[in-house]
């Protein structure tokens, strides 16, 4: 099993945004402060057991993955990590901006793009391998956890080179809402969620940043430490 804690590179849109008020109250916790949240009356009217629909989430923060979370390879330090942030930042690149809408993805509900791009899966890619050596080797138990058998050969093939499957081509950039839902189940909670999501009036979103969290234990929710604005 990866070691801890354990570190993770996404996006987060910043501490008084309102897409990260939005998602917090979702999931009932504020990654930036690490603060337990009371859920919206509406989210607790269409599906009383909201605590549970979103236990997964609530773990890792509202946030979307940009590199998977990972222990630290040997001889690595958070300082270091957090440097690579820094450098990572100052690199001048276009700026991703996205169209977002709340939609079902693979099973669960989420903050999407509402159409693919280009710029967005550059991003993403460079991130994985900028990242990539603070990753420590991809033990048998983590392979066999992430059940290979059940992907794609060039999921297999990304899994074993990068540690985690959904990158490069398979990567789709999405900010959780929910945990996995039955298709009856679901349509009533997007369109709850669809419907609070309109009320933001968020035409669009620049993933302008970089955002470090941290787990410290099996047992922790994952807690930012760390943002660095994006140089364009």
């Amino acid at each position: 099993m990866t070691g801890f804690p354990r570190y993770a590179i996404y996006f987060a849109a910043g501490a008084d945004n309102a897409l990260s008020r939005f998602g917090a109250e979702l999931l009932g916790y504020d990654a930036y402060r690490g603060d337990e949240i009371s859920f919206p009356q509406d989210a607790l009217q269409v599906a009383p057991d909201w605590r549970d629909i979103t236990a997964d989430p609530r773990k890792y923060g509202f946030h979307g993955t940009l590199k998977a979370p990972m222990g630290l390879a040997s001889g690595k330090t958070e300082a270091e990590l957090m440097g690579a942030c820094a450098t990572f930042a100052e690199k001048a690149r276009p700026i991703p901006v996205i169209r977002p809408v709340v939609d079902s993805i693979s099973g669960f509900i989420a903050v999407i793009p509402a159409e693919p791009i280009d710029t967005l899966q550059q991003f993403a890619a460079d991130c994985v391998r900028h990242f990539d050596s603070f990753r420590p080797p991809l033990t048998a138990e983590d392979r066999t956890r992430r059940k290979p058998e059940k992907l794609t050969e060039r999921q297999r093939d990304y899994l074993d080179r990068w540690g985690y499957p959904y990158v490069m081509e398979e990567f789709r950039f999405h900010m959780t809402l929910t945990g996995l839902l039955d298709a009856e189940r679901r349509g009533p909670i997007l369109e709850m969620l669809r419907a609070k999501f309109a009320g933001l009036k968020l035409e669009t979103l620049a993933i302008d940043r970089i955002t470090l969290f941290r787990q410290d234990d099996a047992k922790a929710r994952f807690r930012i430490i760390g943002e660095w604005v994006l140089a364009s």
